[in-house]
C-alpha cells in the first residue's frame, strides 16, 4: 500500500464537512505514547474480572428491593445474555481495531466522528461515575470493619490508587491481578461458608405488594420489579467491556484481546451466579435488599456477628472493591487519553509522563469522582453509571453490525459466533436496559443526561472543529476512505 497511499493533501477532501481537522507536528504523538507490550491475555482477563468483581460484593443486592429474588434472577439472566453476546462482538472489534479508545474507536470507524464521540462520551460517563459508587461501598466495608467511613476513606483510596497508576502501567496491572486473586479467594470463602445454610424459603421473604400487577412471592413487586432490578443486575457485569481499552498496551491484540475478554466473562458468570443465590438464600432476601456490605451481613446472620469467617471475608472483601476501583481508574484514564489525543477533549489531558502514563487523564476525572462520592449515594451513582454504560453498549453493537454489513472484507482475526444476530440481540437488550434507568431513578437518569449533554455541547461548539488529523483513529479512517476512492 506504500506506493499507492495518497498524501495528506489528497486525503483532506474525503473528510466529512461537519468536522474540521488540524495537523500537528511529530512531537504531538511522541508526547502521547503508552507502554506497549505491558499486558498478555492473562493480565487482560484479570483486568476484565477486576473491573467487575466489586459488583459481587456490594450494589447488586439493591435489585432485591426492586424486584425481589425472582425479579432479580430474571433481570440477571437477561443481562448475562446481553453481556455474553456483547463480549463476543467486542472480541471481534478489539482484535480488528486495537486502539486505546476501545468502543469509541469502533464507533468512530463505523459511524464517523459524531458516532465515535457519542460512544466515547457515554463510556466516559460510566467510568467516571462508577469509581465514586465503589468508593462509597468501600466506605461501607471499612465502616463495618474499622468504624471508619466517609470523605477521608474516599480521599485516601483515590489518592493511593491514582498514585500507583502514575507509577507505571505494567506495575499497576500486576498489582491489580494480585488484588483480584485475593478477591476471588474471598468469594470462595463466602461460598463455602454459606452453602450449608442455603434454603429456597429465604429467597421468598420479601413482603408481597398485592397492588402490583403479577405480584407473588416469586415477584413481590410484580412484573414491573423485573425492569427495576435491571440496573443492579448490570452491576454484576458492569465494565467488563473495558478490556479493549488496554489494546495499545497488549502484546498481541489480535490474539490476546478475544481470549482475555471472553475468559473474564466466563469467570464473572460463575461468580455472579454463586453470589446471587447464596447471599439471600443463606440468610434472607429482605435482609440483603439494602445491606451496605451484603456478603459480610449474610455470613454474620448465620455464623454470628463476631465470627472469624465473617471477619476474614470483610477484610479480604475490600480487595474486591479495591480491584474494581483500581482497574476502572485505568479505564477512565485510557478513554480520556484517546478522546483527548484525537482532539475530542482538551488535548492537554492526553500528555503522557516519562513512564508512558497519561497523568492528567488519571487525576482530573479522579477529582470529579471524589467530589461525586461525597454525596454518599451509591445506589444513585449505580444508576447514573448504568445510563452511560447501556447507551455505549447500544452504540458499540450498532458499530459491529454496520461494519459487518458495510465492510465485510475487513481483516477479522476473530469472528463473533452468530455474527450480527448475536450483536443484534445485545443491541436490543441494551436499549431495554437503558430505559430501566428511568424506572429506577428518574433523577439519576436526568442528571446523567445533563452531564452527557454538556460534553456533547462541547463537541458541537468547539472540539469537532479541532480534531487531530494524525490521531490513530482519524488516520485509520482517512486511509480507509482514500483506499476506497482508489479502487
Amino acid at each position: 500500500m506504500s506506493d499507492s497511499t495518497p498524501n495528506r493533501s489528497t486525503l483532506a477532501p474525503s473528510r466529512p464537512r461537519t468536522v474540521g481537522y488540524e495537523n500537528v507536528d511529530d512531537q504531538y504523538l511522541e508526547k502521547r505514547q503508552l507502554k506497549q507490550g505491558a499486558a498478555g491475555w492473562v493480565l487482560l482477563a484479570g483486568l476484565g474480572v477486576s473491573y467487575v468483581i466489586s459488583g459481587d460484593f456490594a450494589g447488586w443486592n439493591f435489585g432485591l428491593a426492586q424486584g425481589g429474588f425472582g425479579g432479580m434472577l430474571i433481570a440477571t439472566l437477561l443481562i448475562a445474555s446481553m453481556y455474553t453476546c456483547m463480549v463476543f462482538g467486542l472480541a471481534e472489534l478489539s482484535a480488528m481495531i486495537p486502539t486505546a479508545g476501545g468502543g469509541y474507536g469502533f464507533a468512530r470507524r463505523a459511524m464517523g466522528p459524531v458516532g465515535g464521540f457519542l460512544t466515547g462520551t457515554a463510556i466516559l460517563l460510566e467510568y467516571a461515575i462508577a469509581p465514586a459508587a465503589i468508593a462509597v461501598f468501600i466506605g461501607g466495608y471499612t465502616g463495618a470493619l474499622l468504624g471508619i467511613d466517609g470523605p477521608l476513606v474516599y480521599a485516601v483510596f483515590y489518592a493511593v490508587f491514582i498514585g500507583i497508576h502514575l507509577w507505571g502501567t505494567g506495575e499497576a496491572l500486576k498489582i491489580m491481578l494480585a488484588i483480584t486473586a485475593i478477591a476471588i479467594i474471598a468469594l470462595l470463602l463466602f461460598v463455602i461458608g454459606m452453602l450449608p445454610y442455603f434454603s429456597w424459603e429465604n429467597l421468598m421473604d420479601i413482603p408481597v405488594n398485592r397492588e402490583a400487577a403479577g405480584a407473588s412471592e416469586w415477584l413481590p413487586h410484580g412484573y414491573w420489579g423485573i425492569w427495576g432490578a435491571i440496573p443492579f443486575a448490570i452491576w454484576l457485569f458492569l465494565a467488563v467491556e473495558g478490556v479493549p481499552l488496554a489494546a495499545e498496551e497488549s502484546k498481541d491484540p489480535a490474539r490476546d484481546m478475544p481470549r482475555g475478554i471472553i475468559t473474564a466473562m466466563l469467570i464473572l458468570l460463575v461468580l455472579g451466579g454463586l453470589v446471587l443465590f447464596l447471599a439471600p438464600g443463606g440468610s434472607s432476601a429482605a435482609f440483603m435488599a439494602d445491606h451496605a456490605a451484603p456478603l459480610v451481613g449474610a455470613l454474620q446472620s448465620v455464623h454470628g456477628e463476631h465470627s472469624n469467617l465473617a471477619m476474614i471475608v470483610n477484610v479480604v472483601a475490600l480487595a474486591g472493591l479495591i480491584a474494581s476501583f483500581f482497574s476502572i481508574i485505568f479505564a477512565y484514564s485510557r478513554q480520556v487519553f484517546a478522546l483527548s489525543r484525537a482532539g475530542y477533549l482538551p488535548r492537554w489531558l492526553s500528555v503522557t509522563s516519562q513512564r508512558k502514563v497519561p497523568a492528567m487523564a488519571l487525576v482530573v476525572p479522579g477529582i470529579f469522582g471524589f467530589a461525586l462520592s461525597l454525596t454518599g449515594a451509591g445506589d444513585l451513582m449505580i444508576t447514573m453509571a448504568v445510563f452511560g454504560a447501556t447507551l455505549s453498549y447500544a452504540l458499540m453493537m450498532a458499530a459491529h453490525i454496520l461494519l459487518r454489513l458495510r465492510e465485510p472484507d475487513l481483516e477479522r482475526p476473530y469472528r463473533t459466533p452468530g455474527g450480527v444476530v448475536t450483536t443484534g440481540a445485545a443491541f436490543i437488550l441494551s436499549l431495554v436496559a437503558f430505559t430501566s434507568t428511568f424506572v429506577v431513578s428518574r433523577e439519576a437518569a436526568l442528571w446523567s443526561a445533563v452531564f452527557y449533554g454538556l460534553l456533547v455541547a462541547y463537541f458541537v461548539v468547539y472540539s469537532r472543529h479541532h480534531l487531530v488529523a494524525q490521531a490513530p483513529e482519524e488516520e485509520f479512517e482517512a486511509l480507509a476512505r482514500a483506499e476506497s476512492e482508489l479502487r
